[in-house]
């Protein structure tokens, strides 16, 4: 008998789970980001590209949420190959330069107005940097290349990149756990709090992915959606956890009350203490609806 055929485990897509967070991380401060955009009017398709919309240069908002080499980097246009599971290769380095040829060519910008950057999870070996000329930056983790070929593409090596907070958001994608630990415990001296519903649920979403689940996980497609769906998952455990105090802690009162109905939030209240902070205008004009309504309730 032949021996049944194993079922081949779904394909992660990296650089869609990078690209959503680089999207609730950017397009607040006016950086659009699209995934799996086409670099001409047909396939392929580039993994990631963050446009800036306004300017001429980041601005220090958007430098607070962009990592080492993009921020110094004065082109508005980023094309973004991300390696997670595959090392820098030859092969990778023509995959990106064939992008930004592409996509040069069929929008027709300009050299300095194009950045291709090929960001590695994994630290590249050290005989590939020599082949293609590629050189330590003044950033950590950044490499530039002397050789007319690859010049044009700026690599950045998520193990080696510094721990400043405006790192922190993408090398939680580095492929050794002490650097992801580092990074996500960056964010945590921020404040979860300060995230957006969506981000905290994708940040949830992997640390739960890389710290708690374990390999089996890893056998699944991990889609954006399905890592925030962990996130929400992660994060009842968490709060179930909390005592009622924990819960509200660092959040502002508007932000609390917001959980709560309106009928809810005035619960225990006296009169005097509902009206509290009403102008007498305002008693006046609430009182005129209520006597509106009122009156159509009996007809």
């Amino acid at each position: 008998m032949k021996p049944a055929t194993e079922t081949k485990p779904p394909k992660t897509r990296w650089h869609r789970l990078l690209g959503a967070l680089l999207e609730e991380l950017l397009t607040p401060v006016g950086i659009s980001v699209f995934s799996d955009f086409p670099v001409m009017s047909e396939p392929p398709e580039g993994d990631i590209l963050l446009l800036r919309n306004e300017g001429k240069t980041w601005t220090e908002e958007q430098k607070a949420r962009l990592p080492d080499g993009i921020r110094d980097s004065r082109a508005g246009h980023i094309l973004i190959e991300f390696k997670y599971t595959e090392s820098v290769t030859e092969q990778a380095l023509r995959q990106i330069l064939a992008y930004d040829y592409f996509y040069r060519r069929s929008r027709r910008l300009r050299h300095d107005e194009v950045q291709a950057v090929l960001i590695s999870s994994k630290t590249p070996r050290k005989d590939i940097l020599r082949q293609f000329g590629y050189e330590s930056d003044c950033h950590a983790g950044v490499y530039t290349s002397r050789h007319c070929l690859t010049e044009t593409v700026m690599l950045l090596c998520l193990n080696e990149i510094s721990d400043e907070e405006h790192n922190a958001w993408i090398k939680c994608f580095a492929s050794r756990k002490n650097e992801k630990q580092s990074a996500f415990g960056r964010m945590k001296l921020k404040g979860w709090s300060s995230l957006s519903a969506r981000m905290a649920r994708l940040m949830g979403g992997l640390l739960n992915i890389w710290f708690k689940k374990g390999a089996d996980i890893m056998k699944l497609e991990l889609t954006p959606e399905a890592v925030e769906e962990l996130g929400r998952e992660w994060k009842d455990v968490i709060i179930s956890s909390l005592r009622p105090e924990e819960r509200v802690a660092g959040l502002r009162p508007e932000e609390v009350l917001s959980q709560f109905r309106p009928e809810e939030r005035l619960a225990g209240l006296s009169p005097e203490e509902r009206l509290s902070g009403l102008s007498p205008e305002e008693i006046e004009a609430c009182l005129k609806k209520f006597r509106v309504r009122k009156k159509k309730h009996k007809h």
